[in-house]
C-alpha cells in the first residue's frame, strides 16, 4: 500500500482514485497545451510528465525512486545505478525508430519512479516519435498481452516491441482522439479500467 496525499488506506480505493485523478491530469496535459512545453527525450521531460500526472496523489511524483522494484518477471535497475542509467539514457540518440525504441526500452529498464512508470513513459515515447518521425503510436492497435510479453523480453531483444510499435504508428500526431484513446489503452495495460478519459 503506497502512502498517498489523499489519506486513502484501501488498495482498491487508492487504485480508483489514482486512475481518476491521474487520467484527468493526462487529459489536461493535452487540452491545456502544457504537453507542448515539455523537454523531449530526457529524464527531466519524463519526470515532468510523471509529476503532472501524479503530484496530487503522491509525494514522490517526478522524483526518482529510493527503493528497488520489480514486476512479474521483470527486475528493474538497482537504485544504486539509477542515476548513472538515467544520465546514459539522456545521451542516447533518438533519430530513427530503432534508436527511439532502444531508448524507450532502456528507460523502462531504469523504471525511475516508485509507481506510474509505464503510463508516463508511453507519453514520453510518443513525444519523441512526434518530434523525430512526425508519427505517434495508435495504442489501440497494440494488444495488451502482446505488448506486455514484448516488453518483458525487450531487455534481451527489442525486435518484438519495435515491430509492434512500428506497425501501430500514425501520422495523426495532433489528433485529440488518438491521444485520449491512447491514454485509456495505456491505463488498460496496467489494469486501470474504471474510467475513460471522456468520463472525466
Amino acid at each position: 500500500m503506497l502512502e498517498n496525499k489523499l489519506g486513502i488506506t484501501s488498495q482498491v480505493e487508492l487504485a480508483k482514485a489514482e486512475e481518476r485523478v491521474s487520467k484527468a491530469n493526462a487529459k489536461r496535459l493535452f487540452d491545456s497545451g502544457d504537453i507542448e512545453k515539455l523537454e523531449i527525450g530526457t529524464f527531466k521531460g519524463l519526470a515532468d510528465i510523471h509529476r503532472y500526472l501524479f503530484e496530487a496523489i503522491y509525494d514522490f511524483a517526478g522524483k526518482t525512486r529510493t527503493v528497488n522494484v520489480s514486476k512479474g518477471n521483470s527486475r528493474f535497475a538497482p537504485v544504486m545505478y539509477l542515476e548513472v542509467s538515467l544520465n546514459q539514457i539522456d545521451k542516447m540518440p533518438q533519430s530513427t525508430i530503432e534508436e527511439i525504441v532502444a531508448k524507450y526500452v532502456e528507460m523502462n529498464i531504469a523504471h525511475p519512479f516508485r509507481e506510474g512508470n509505464g503510463r508516463s513513459t508511453r507519453i514520453w515515447l510518443d513525444l519523441i516519435l512526434k518530434k523525430e518521425l512526425k508519427k505517434v503510436v495508435d495504442w489501440n492497435l497494440i494488444d495488451k498481452d502482446a505488448y506486455q510479453s514484448a516488453m518483458e523480453r525487450s531487455p534481451v531483444n527489442d525486435l518484438e516491441i519495435r515491430y509492434l510499435i512500428s506497425n501501430a504508428l500514425t501520422a495523426s500526431i495532433d489528433d485529440r482522439e488518438v491521444y485520449m484513446k491512447g491514454i485509456d489503452v495505456s491505463y488498460y495495460y496496467e489494469g486501470y479500467t474504471e474510467y475513460t478519459t471522456e468520463d472525466l
